[in-house]
């Protein structure tokens, strides 16, 4: 198996490790990892990323939170509109012109940082 292989197959494995139990995958592992790791511009990592995860996912794990009573649907169904929404502004967003993909990486490492932050520090 090639090397790219191996990579791209360990970073859909520790994101999906990270989705499974902290709902995160894309955005936190995904393309940091493509970006750092594999040398992949930034709007081209973000790209794969969300094209990586258009297939139902996290069904198999969700179907586990449902089971032990972790998992409202009607909240769910809620959030994916929003994010059905939020993903196409973001992509027009990220895909104009005028931004750059250093401009677009900086402005995901302050996001990071910020959450980060958050989460160290703050209730």
């Amino acid at each position: 198996m090639s090397n790219i292989l191996l990579q791209l197959l360990l970073i859909g494995l520790v994101a999906g490790v990270a989705g499974g139990m902290f709902g995160i995958g894309g955005g936190a592992i995904m393309v940091p990892a493509m970006v750092l790791l594999i040398g992949l511009d930034q709007k081209f990592a973000t790209g794969t990323s969300i094209a990586a995860q258009i297939l139902p996912i996290g069904i198999l794990a969700a179907i586990i939170y449902y089971r032990n009573g972790n998992l409202n649907i009607k909240y769910a169904v809620i959030i994916a509109v929003g994010l059905i929404i939020g993903n196409l502004f973001g992509a027009l967003f990220a895909n104009q012109p005028f931004i750059s993909s250093e401009m677009i990486k900086k402005l995901y490492g302050i996001f990071l940082l910020l959450i980060g932050l958050r989460y160290l520090f703050f209730r």
